[in-house]
């Protein structure tokens, strides 16, 4: 069976040495993506508390977009490719990167059509109105219009990833929020002839990011210099490819679907307070999104080794990286939930001084903040698990957290405990999201059970078997 070096050193190298050493440009990458709606959201927040408004009302869904894109049909992507190279099958690793192509193209159609036919409804219904309603449809005509090109950038980065190169895209992403810093400014407020477009010159500057990007990544791709290769010729398509990305990636976005319906209704619910409660809510709950590109820092690597060892039968390899993995996440959220918790005003000054804004936006984050950790840990065993092609209690973890969110939210607002028992109902939630993707890995999810991990690892060869190998059944 014929393996790159690089794949051999996802299945064999030192776990933590490999995962940290991948961890870090993946961490800037999604560091720089991050930086990039906060660089927008701080030019428009001086536009106006209207304007501040609509792109919150506008940003679950546009996260939904990238999070699917880049995370869960993404993942299922990079899933897909790790394992046919784990696997040593080099010419479906090749025909997998037509197909990831053609997949994310598919769902941005989607995301075009529902963002400009449904979005008044969606915003209005979320409670936007006047100002912040018509700012929100401004900004979300051209984010969702040109979603092609978001899902172009992140199918075409999934694939780079799943070869175990975390370094081009950060690269490119890095480069490409360099060029974010001058160009929101400039088509936000305009300067000499360039005219000022409002929040639509937001949404033009995040879409010539991707767009450039993607241009870059297709000529890595297309170049033979990378362990997968895009040929322009042969393109059959072939069901069984699009099968082994949707099997994941499917499966993922309904967890990533409940995530974000999980704050929009949350969003919706704070939206009986007034248009600067959602503007407070909407910049505080934006240090929780910013949390998923950064655990998928660790996540993206995660997804790479863990299918890597499953695809060449190292099982009890796949289940250490997890741990690793969900321990590092869970660190590093706690650590900003519990920072934002005690100084939440140097996070919300950034956007504006709106007393109203600044007092929904620190409850939040002196409520939520302190859970952090365990939906940093979740999400990166989500990764894990998406890598492993085993996603039913992730999703279930995420259903039960969306549940426990609108339900409990509700409640709060009919016993008369307004937002903070909205916050508190969201807390719970994120708890208790954690501990299901925990309990059921520790539990043997992955396999069936405890007891069938040392018979898979057997029958694979593997020599990581957590107990010796017995002949018979």
């Amino acid at each position: 069976m014929s393996i790159d070096p690089r794949t051999r050193r996802l299945i064999e190298a030192p776990i933590v040495p490999t995962l940290l050493r991948l961890a870090v440009p993946n961490t800037l990458v999604l560091a720089a993506q991050a930086s990039a709606g906060i660089i927008e959201t701080y030019f428009v927040g001086k536009l106006g508390t209207d304007a501040l408004a609509g792109v919150a009302l506008v940003f679950p869904t546009v996260m939904l977009m990238q999070m699917l894109s880049g995370g869960a049909v993404g993942g299922g992507i990079s899933s897909s490719i790790a394992r046919a190279l784990g696997g040593g099958r080099r010419e479906d690793a090749d025909a997998l990167v037509h197909h990831a192509i053609v997949v994310g193209l598919l769902f941005s159609l989607f995301f075009t059509v529902a963002g400009l036919a449904g979005g008044r409804w969606l915003y209005g219904s979320m409670g936007g109105s006047g100002g912040s309603l018509e700012a929100a449809l401004e900004y979300s005509r051209w984010i969702f219009g040109g979603s092609a090109l978001v899902w172009l950038f992140n199918s075409l980065a999934s694939v780079v990833r799943g070869t175990g190169n975390m370094s081009l895209p950060a690269a490119v992403t890095c480069a490409g929020t360099a060029m974010l810093v001058p160009l929101s400014p400039l088509l936000i407020f305009g300067w000499g002839p360039v005219p000022g477009l409002g929040v639509a010159g937001g949404a033009i500057a995040l879409l010539v990011y991707y767009a450039a990007g993607s241009v870059a990544l297709l000529a890595f791709l297309c170049s033979g210099r990378g362990i997968v290769r895009l040929s322009w010729k042969g393109w059959a398509l072939r069901w069984p490819f699009f099968r082994d990305i949707l099997r994941v990636g499917l499966v993922a976005a309904v967890s990533t679907v409940a995530i974000n319906i999980a704050i929009s209704i949350a969003t919706a619910l704070t939206g009986h307070f007034g248009p600067a409660a959602i503007a407070g809510y909407g910049t505080g709950s934006r240090l929780e999104y910013l949390l998923v590109p950064l655990v998928f820092g660790l996540g993206g690597p995660m997804v790479a080794m863990v299918g890597a060892a499953m695809g060449a039968g190292r099982h009890d390899r796949a289940l250490r990286i997890a741990w690793v993995g969900a321990g590092c996440a869970f660190v590093v959220a706690e650590a900003i939930g519990l920072a934002a918790a005690s100084f939440p005003h140097a996070w919300l000054s950034m956007f504006g001084a709106e007393p109203d804004m600044l007092a929904t936006g620190s409850l939040y984050l002196r409520i939520v903040g302190p859970v952090y950790g365990f939906f940093g840990a979740g999400l990166a065993l989500y990764f894990a698990s998406q890598g492993a092609g085993r996603l039913l209690w992730p999703v279930t973890g995420s259903v039960v957290r969306l549940a426990l969110s609108a339900i409990g939210g509700m409640a709060a607002i009919a016993a008369g405990m307004g937002l903070a028992g909205v916050f508190a109902a969201q807390a719970l939630a994120l708890v208790v999201y954690g501990a299901i993707n925990a309990g059921a890995i520790a539990r043997g999810a992955w396999f069936g059970g405890r007891r069938r991990i040392a018979r898979r690892s057997c029958k694979a060869g593997a020599p990581e078997s957590p107990r010796p190998c017995r002949s018979g059944p």
